[in-house]
């Protein structure tokens, strides 16, 4: 067993292993990028630290900088998004030190975080900025062994943007998360599919018919509104941007603000990123019967305090589902304890959309390596070269063939003569 482990249940390494390599028959860019990785060694001897959420899919990103020549050490990214048996198989057959355990509770969290600190890591990957807000909290001391970090949240980069604000991020870190292959793919189809996933499998409930509710209208937002509309939900957008809002409606939604959406949702899913989106005064009108899910990163979107406050009593009707009964008899549904709710009730975002965003994580580590002590402290995105690159990659991997732009097309384009 690798050093230093905390694991569940080590027996259960061979099923964790066939989950891993079936996830990996579905991520072709990340297996060229591990094959060229254990070719040329770009991350050879360098520490690295990761919290991410613990599944088949990281699984496979672990490979890809073990085979870069990384001594790294994983920790979860939240308490209820580790699977269990792969972390039990990184350990017994990846030999990768891995301090997670599904459901461990806030100390236990907060502890491994620690520990993954203690690897006195050179460079970090982040999934929500929690390694980077210890770091420049509370272990100063590693800074100046430290080349940078990525990120692959949109709640992981509102953070660290706000440390930079502050004058407090005192590293390079890549936003993975504003890549167009991250962004673009895992936000709107991984987050979309996955979503409804965990829904789904946490209640078995028909979404046609339903009103669904999507709090926030970014790139996730977006692709659950329409894959719910797809499904037959009415579905009903609420925004605080008005250029979203306007998207929104233009895509065929409904836009109202969230206390009035409220009042007829059969499902609310939260998706902006900030903290108490449902809250009280909203959770005053729903029907009885509404579900509560949440598909943002923290579980701070959906006010869990008023709604326990609420409540008279609780009862957990399903695996992932704590439904709330209220004292003038409503009863109300909260879906994977408020944590993100496609990983919580369900697996995540499909191995070929995490193919793109985990490829994204091992070109950022190797850009860093590459320019250590040449990028200021900051948020930086990947070069669009590279975006491009992992593009190209996915759609050789898929049998697709793209135009290619004639010299004289070029020329054109790079010119101001030509006209009416």
């Amino acid at each position: 067993m690798a050093w230093g482990a905390e694991i569940r249940d080590a027996t259960l390494a061979d099923e964790g292993l066939r989950r891993i390599d079936w996830a990996a028959s579905e991520m072709p860019v990340l297996r060229q990028i591990a094959a060229r990785f254990a070719t040329e060694r770009p991350l050879a001897g360098l520490r690295l630290a990761a919290c991410l959420h613990v599944t088949a899919k990281t699984a496979n990103l672990m490979r890809t900088l073990v085979a870069g020549g990384a001594d790294l050490v994983l920790v979860a990214s939240n308490p209820l998004s580790t699977q269990d048996d792969i972390a039990a198989a990184l350990v017994v057959h990846e030999e990768i030190p891995v301090f997670a355990i599904r459901g461990e509770d806030h100390a236990t969290y907060h502890r491994h975080i620690t520990l993954a600190l203690d690897h006195a890591p050179q460079l970090v990957i982040d999934d929500g900025a929690d390694l980077v807000s210890a770091i420049v909290t509370r272990r100063r001391e590693l800074v100046p062994g430290l080349l940078g970090g990525t990120e692959e949240t949109t709640t992981g980069v509102q953070r660290l943007r706000a440390m930079a604000l502050a004058g407090v991020l005192p590293f390079p870190v890549v936003a993975v998360n504003d890549s167009d292959t991250k962004h673009l793919f895992d936000n709107r189809h991984g987050t979309g599919q996955s979503t409804l996933d965990g829904i789904m499998r946490a209640t078995n409930v028909l979404l046609a018919g339903k009103t669904f509710v999507v709090a926030g209208y970014g790139a996730c937002g977006r692709g659950l509104a329409g894959r719910a509309r797809g499904m037959g939900a009415s579905v009903v957008v609420c925004e605080v941007d008005a250029v979203r809002a306007l998207e929104a409606a233009l895509d065929g939604h409904r836009v109202l603000p969230l206390r009035t959406a409220a009042a007829e949702a059969d499902i609310i899913v939260t998706a902006t990123g900030n903290r108490c989106v449902v809250d009280a005064a909203a959770l005053a009108v729903l029907k009885d019967g509404c579900l509560l899910a949440n598909s943002g990163h923290f579980n701070v979107e959906i006010d869990l305090p008023a709604l326990a406050a609420a409540a008279v009593s609780y009862d957990a009707p399903r695996a992932g589902v704590t439904r709330y009964q209220l004292a003038d008899g409503r009863r109300i549904s909260l879906l994977g304890e408020g944590r993100l709710v496609n990983l919580a009730c369900a697996e995540g975002h499909p191995p070929a959309v995490m193919d793109l965003s985990f490829a994204n994580q091992a070109l950022a580590a190797e850009y860093l390596v590459r320019h250590a002590g040449r990028l200021p402290a900051g948020v930086h995105r990947l070069p669009a070269d590279v975006d491009r690159r992992i593009a190209s990659l996915k759609l050789e991997a898929l049998g697709i063939a793209i135009d290619v732009l004639t010299a004289e097309q070029q020329r054109y384009l790079q010119s101001w003569q030509e006209g009416t």
